[in-house]
């Protein structure tokens, strides 16, 4: 079955987190991604992340459905074959500090000018433009500059930095977004264009309309942990051997929960009856349910409030080794097993949106270094094999 973007072709210049989940998203629903490693070295990724008998799990699956060649673009030579390659792709991207490329004779103006069909896709903590663009970024930082971690942990702490390298993650997403409307763009009319992501940006964007009631209100967000700082009770709360969250969004739901609970007469309570007002007493309607719930179990209390029962929002706080077995990603083919050489079987999430006419598909894990150098320096460009063991031994390739 044919792909959404099995006609597209990407050359890959990201590296680490951000950038290679970008190219990951697009190689998942069939683009060709095409992905440049330094000689002897390769992506940071290979080094300092969790790995198993040498093999780098995170280069792995942030890497799959890829082809990986290695090259040089500061050298002579390498910078030719950087040329040829890009007079034969739809995408180049790139996640290097603003201005690393045009250093290097390759920006935007440059390369448009070898095809001028060419997306170039940018992806940097805050730009290409900017007072902030020659500034390094981390995914910390992301989320510190964006906003983000002003919003998140609770009111006694300090902020606190989202789960995982959220701001890269997110900062990736966009890219691919950007990459898709300027592919669309070009079929409408034959043009390339540069698509600008900045990670700050990316974060800025995701504030929960805070940007909007603060400049307008004047009032700012406070750091509330888990509960929601517009209804209660909506929190996570501590059973007898785990974690469950409660989201109860209006009075209906409330009244639903306590007759659940057993104790319907809380719905009658002033402090309670209103939205406004569980919102003012959110401590002692907080207490209230987590005393309820840390006498049960996590699936007694799923049984009670969850769709078998009082069918409230409310789910246990999964994690990641549940997530591996859980029934219905399994089903939705989110936990798909790719065999490797070392290691057997390798876990890696599934394609995260469904097609119904052109699905995508997870098929291979990230390549070995310079694994596909032969079938895309000879294939591709019709190089002999004298002249790749030339250019390997010049530290070319």
């Amino acid at each position: 079955m044919a792909k959404a973007l099995d006609d597209l072709r990407i050359l890959d210049l990201t590296r680490v987190v951000a950038g290679p989940f970008a190219t990951m998203l697009l190689g998942d629903m069939g683009a060709t991604v095409i992905k440049i490693e330094l000689p002897g070295r390769g992506d940071d990724a290979r080094y300092g992340y969790p790995s198993v008998d040498g093999v780098p799990l995170a280069f792995l699956a942030l890497n799959r459905n890829k082809k990986g060649i290695t090259l040089d673009i500061r050298k002579p030579e390498g910078a030719e074959l950087f040329r040829r390659l890009i007079s034969k792709v739809d995408v180049v991207t790139e996640n290097f500090a603003a201005g690393t490329m045009e250093r290097w004779g390759f920006g935007y103006a440059a390369l448009s000018a070898l095809n001028p069909r060419l997306i170039y896709a940018a992806l940097s903590g805050f730009g290409q433009t900017g007072p902030y663009a020659k500034r390094t970024s981390y995914d910390i930082i992301a989320q510190a500059m964006g906003g983000l971690m002003a919003l998140t942990g609770f009111p006694e702490g300090p902020p606190t930095r989202g789960g995982g390298a959220l701001g890269d993650f997110i900062g990736g997403v966009f890219l691919a977004v950007g990459i898709l409307c300027a592919v669309h763009y070009r079929e409408r009319t034959g043009e390339g264009q540069m698509v600008d992501v900045s990670n700050m940006d990316a974060i800025f964007s995701l504030l929960d309309s805070w940007p909007t009631v603060s400049g307008v209100t004047g009032r700012l967000p406070e750091r509330t942990g888990n509960r929601h700082p517009f209804t209660a009770p909506y929190d996570c709360y501590h059973a007898k051997d785990g974690y469950v969250v409660v989201g109860i969004g209006n009075t209906l739901l409330f009244r639903t929960l306590v007759g659940a609970m057993g104790m319907p007469e809380l719905s009658r309570d002033p402090r309670f009856k209103s939205a406004p007002a569980r919102l003012r007493n959110h401590d002692e309607v907080n207490r209230l349910v987590a005393d309820w719930v840390k006498q049960r179990t996590v699936a007694e209390v799923v049984q009670v409030l969850g769709p078998d029962g009082a069918n409230i929002p409310c789910a246990p706080v999964m994690t990641v080794d549940q997530l591996l077995s859980d029934p219905h990603l399994r089903a939705r083919e989110m936990v798909v097993e790719l065999p490797h050489p070392k290691l057997g079987r390798v876990p890696v999430p599934g394609v995260p949106f469904k097609l119904s006419a052109s699905p995508g598909a997870v098929e291979s894990l990230g390549p070995e270094l310079g694994q596909h150098n032969d079938e895309i320096y000879r294939g591709m460009l019709g190089l002999s094999a004298a002249e790749l063991n030339q250019l390997q031994a010049g530290g070319v390739i």
